[in-house]
């Protein structure tokens, strides 16, 4: 058990499958790793910015997004947020493990997560009668997804709002000094933030990309990078057993080698489901490369018990099961007596108990029948979802998976495989320049 930032990591589920002695063995290899990180000697070195942003986010930046965060709501009733990937994934999964946005804040929506003409209907629909803004989020303005949900949204906006009324409703989050967006920008005068050159889209919650959505939602973005500064400090430490992302690193990679190629992140909590996602994405794609790479998968419970909870006991034992869980949610939300008093349903023994106690029971017996049907189990524990966790959480994750990604040898900054498909669909689409 380690704990640090309101964050207890459990790993005694995979002693049976990997032993403490051969996680300490792999200390060296681990110090080495975030040696690279820490000197700017790794591949991929020119995107390393996340791994000191959380100390580097001064004050000043922080009430410029406060501050642009006030003027969208003094106009509006919804704001989309425009991005697919790394440019909304880590604001939708702080958002929602939050509990959505703060009273009188705009309704948050997302669009250009995709190219679902039923999803981005859907959006639209939803901002009928409603004074709305958009956040777009692109490095180069030019990614297919969000530039087509950009544009219908900006000529709606435009059509509404003549001339400088729908650039005053428009943030662009961009390049400092290039690409598409950069020039559409300062020619209409949007509110304007900066992505870092060096941080990744996958890593870049706590920049703008991250920290603007979530400062428009309400959302304590100040409680947020002061979770992640404290992370940021554990995890400068050297011992393996005293560093959570070290050690967490060192445990999946050595599961890995012993036969458990995919990872599933169980979580009990439903608002905890696009953190899931965000964490498939920031491990999915730092790590899946030639040919090697733990698989992230994901599940939440008790739902997916009763759907995928028959192969994770049962099925193929390739599986490492991380869960993250929450001690609670609603605390004052509990099972009442039955109203006519005969107990058809046979809940009596739960009257007046917590539905989150009884969720806490339903995740250790949902972990000892894992363990007891072969599935290594790692645990990380909060016992409340607050800004603080989170932005601990989301600075351990982002730190471990460039360790795991050393382990393996490759470098976690890239994704060249995500190109493969773009070429095949502009070809197909005919897009000037893509071949034939």
């Amino acid at each position: 058990m380690i704990e640090s930032c309101g964050i207890r990591l459990d790993f005694t589920g995979t002693e049976g499958f990997l032993l403490p002695a051969e996680v300490d063995a792999m200390e060296p290899a681990v110090a080495a790793a975030a040696a690279e990180l820490a000197g700017g000697t790794s591949p991929g070195a020119d995107f390393l910015g996340w791994l000191d942003l959380p100390s580097r986010i001064t004050d000043d930046e922080l009430a410029a997004i406060e501050a642009e965060a006030e003027r969208v709501r003094e106009f509006a009733d919804a704001w989309v947020v425009v991005g697919i990937g790394g440019s909304y994934l880590g604001a939708r999964a702080v958002l929602e493990a939050l509990g959505g946005p703060a009273d009188g804040a705009p309704e948050i929506l997302f669009a250009g997560t995709g190219l679902c003409s039923a999803s981005l209907q859907d959006t639209l629909r939803r901002l009928e009668g409603k004074e709305f803004g958009v956040g777009i989020i692109s490095k180069s303005g030019t990614t297919l997804e969000p530039a087509v949900a950009f544009r219908m949204l900006r000529a709606l906006l435009v059509e509404k709002h003549a001339g400088a009324g729908a650039a005053r409703r428009i943030t662009a989050i961009t390049d400092q000094a290039r690409g598409a967006l950069r020039t559409l920008t300062d020619q209409e005068g949007y509110h304007a933030f900066v992505i870092p050159d060096d941080v990744g889209g996958r890593f870049s919650v706590l920049t703008p990309v991250g920290l603007v959505p979530l400062a428009v939602a309400g959302v304590d973005v100040r409680g947020l990078v002061k979770g992640a500064r404290e992370m940021q400090k554990v995890c400068d430490t050297a011992p393996l057993r005293e560093n959570p992302a070290h050690l967490y690193a060192a445990v999946r990679h050595g599961l890995y080698g012993k036969g458990f190629p995919v990872e599933v992140m169980s979580s009990f909590h439903s608002g905890l489901r696009q953190l899931q996602e965000w964490w498939k994405q920031l491990f999915g794609e730092s790590e899946g490369k030639g040919g090697a790479g733990i698989f992230p998968a994901s599940t939440v419970y008790t739902t997916d018990l009763h759907s995928l909870g028959q192969y994770l006991q049962d099925g193929r034992r390739e599986l490492q099961e991380t869960f993250l869980v929450a001690r609670s949610a609603v605390g004052d939300l509990k099972v009442p007596v039955d109203p006519d008093g005969r107990d058809l349903d046979g809940l009596d023994y739960l009257a007046g108990r917590s539905l989150d106690e009884i969720n806490w029971k339903a995740f250790e017996g949902t972990r000892n029948a894992h363990l007891e049907g072969g599935v290594p189990c790692t645990t990380i524990e909060i016992d409340k979802v607050t800004p603080e966790t989170v932005g601990a959480l989301i600075y351990l994750f982002e730190k471990a998976v460039a360790v795991s990604g050393r382990l393996l040898g490759v470098n976690p900054f890239d994704q060249p495989g995500v190109e493969t498909y773009k070429r095949e669909m502009f070809r197909l689409l005919g897009k000037p320049g893509a071949g034939s």
